[in-house]
C-alpha cells in the first residue's frame, strides 16, 4: 500500500467512524472505484487504534469520571451514579459480544454482498430520520436505565450487519427512547470504546496467530502516517459533529446516507 492509499482509507475510517453514516460502505468505494486490494489486518488495526484514541481525547472527562467512580465504589467508597454508568455500559456492550461470536462467520460470508450494504444504508437512514422527526429529547444521559441500555446494546448488535452504521442505530434507539441529541451521541460514542478495543485486540490476535497473509510485509511508515490521521480526523468529525446536531439535527446525515446508498446501488448495476 502506498502513502495516497494509506491516507485516503484513512480519512474515510476517521471521518465515518463516529458520524451515523456507515464506515463499512465508504470502506468499499476505494476497491470498488479504483480496484486498491484489502488492506490487511496490520492497517486495520492502525486506523481503528486511531479511531479509538480520539474518541479517548474527545471523552477523556467522562472516562476518568467513571474510572475514578467506579474505583471508589470497588473499595468502599459507597454506590455512585459514576458506577452506575460504568457498569451501563458493560451491559450494554454485552449483546454485540455474543452476537459476535455467535454470528461473525456468518455475516462474513452472507452479509458483505454490495446490495446487503445498499439495503441497510437506506433503510437505517430513513429509520433515523423517522426517529429523529419524532424524537422528543427530553432524557440526559444520567437518566439511562438498565432496560435502556440493554435496549441500546441489542441495536448495537445489529451493527454487525455491514452498512447498518454502529453509531447510526445506536443513536437512532436513544433517539426513540427520549434521549436529547447529545446525550444520544455521547452514549453511542462511550459505547464505541469496548467494541473498538475488542475489536482491535481480535485482529491483532489474529495478526500474530498468521492469518494475515500480508503480515510478513508490514511496512511501518504508511501505517504510522494512517494512525495519525485517522485519530485526527475522527476528533475533529467528533468535535463538529456535537455542535453540529444541536442545530441541525440527524437530517443531513440521512440525506447523505440516502445519496451514498442510491450511489451503492448505482455501482451494484453498472
Amino acid at each position: 500500500m502506498d502513502w495516497i492509499q494509506a491516507s485516503i482509507i484513512a480519512l474515510i475510517q476517521g471521518i465515518t467512524e463516529f458520524l451515523p453514516i456507515s464506515s463499512s460502505a465508504h470502506l468499499l468505494f476505494p476497491s470498488l472505484l479504483f480496484g486498491w486490494p484489502d488492506q490487511g489486518l496490520a492497517f486495520d488495526v492502525a486506523v481503528h487504534l486511531g479511531s479509538l484514541l480520539a474518541v479517548l481525547v474527545y471523552l477523556r472527562e467522562d472516562i476518568r469520571g467513571l474510572i475514578v467512580g467506579t474505583w471508589q465504589w470497588l473499595f468502599g467508597g459507597g454506590w455512585n451514579s459514576q458506577a452506575h454508568m460504568a457498569l451501563l455500559l458493560v451491559l450494554a456492550t454485552i449483546p454485540a459480544v455474543i452476537a459476535g461470536l455467535a454470528f461473525k462467520g456468518w455475516i462474513e460470508v452472507n452479509a458483505r454482498a454490495l446490495w446487503v450494504v445498499a439495503a441497510t444504508t437506506i433503510a437505517f437512514g430513513l429509520l433515523l430520520g423517522w426517529v429523529d422527526w419524532r424524537a422528543r429529547c427530553e432524557r440526559q444521559m444520567q437518566q439511562m436505565s438498565w432496560q435502556h441500555a440493554l435496549f441500546i446494546g441489542v441495536a448495537q448488535a445489529i451493527a454487525l450487519i455491514p452498512g447498518t452504521s454502529r453509531s447510526g442505530i445506536t443513536m437512532t434507539a436513544a433517539l426513540a427512547l427520549g434521549y436529547e441529541r447529545q446525550a444520544a451521541a455521547r452514549f453511542s460514542f462511550l459505547m464505541s470504546i469496548p467494541v473498538i478495543l475488542a475489536a482491535s485486540l481480535l485482529m491483532v490476535l489474529d495478526l500474530f496467530l498468521g492469518a494475515d497473509q500480508q503480515a510478513q510485509a508490514i511496512v511501518w511508515q504508511p501505517m504510522l502516517l494512517a494512525f495519525v490521521l485517522a485519530a485526527l480526523s475522527a476528533w475533529l468529525c467528533i468535535v463538529l459533529f456535537m455542535k453540529l446536531i444541536s442545530s441541525l439535527g440527524m437530517w443531513p446525515f440521512v440525506a447523505y446516507r440516502l445519496l451514498l446508498g442510491i450511489g451503492l446501488v448505482w455501482l451494484l448495476n453498472s
